[in-house]
């Protein structure tokens, strides 16, 4: 596996246990990330996070996302703890909708990988959003959040880069 000074900006491990830089596990601190729009790749209609704060523990993180508000309105904030098992987390999603989410390492446990299920209804008919993130450290020692997602109004790919 992987073995690393905290400190750095790289993913690594301690046993089994995967640590990705957004907490010092050793000091507890919680880590912000504020996007940088410059260095991402939001495309036209994308809402990505303004801010970020991820609380990472042995098994689980915490993170607390706050994206603009539709047509002007108040900034939104969610936030869910994920356990890194992979164990489907039940939560509200946008405009009372269902979201369904799960998150692991991938096998060399440099990306953590952030699944979302998102059912809602309109006009009497059920749809289906899906997205897979993948979240990683740059060389640069940014965040890249990079969000694939599939919906009735068909696929794109987002890449959000945020700074400390």
């Amino acid at each position: 596996m992987y073995e690393t000074n905290i400190y750095t900006h790289f993913a690594g491990s301690y046993g089994n246990i995967y640590y990705f830089l957004f907490v010092c596990p050793a000091c507890g601190a919680l880590r912000e990330w504020k996007l940088d729009e410059k260095k991402s790749e939001l495309g036209e209609f994308a809402r990505a996070a303004t801010s970020i704060k991820a609380d990472q523990k042995d098994n689980a993180i915490t993170i607390t996302r706050v994206t603009p508000g539709f047509n002007g309105g108040d900034p939104m904030t969610n936030t869910i703890t994920l356990p890194f098992d992979g164990k489907v987390v039940e939560s509200e999603g946008f405009r009372g909708s269902k979201r369904k989410s799960t998150a692991k390492w991938s096998d060399d446990g440099k990306t953590l990988v952030v699944s979302n299920t998102m059912s809602f209804e309109r006009d009497g008919q059920t749809s289906e959003f899906k997205s897979t993130e993948s979240w990683s450290i740059t060389k640069d020692g940014l965040l890249s959040v990079v969000t694939h997602s599939n919906s009735p109004r068909g696929e794109s790919t987002v890449k959000a880069i945020y700074s400390k």
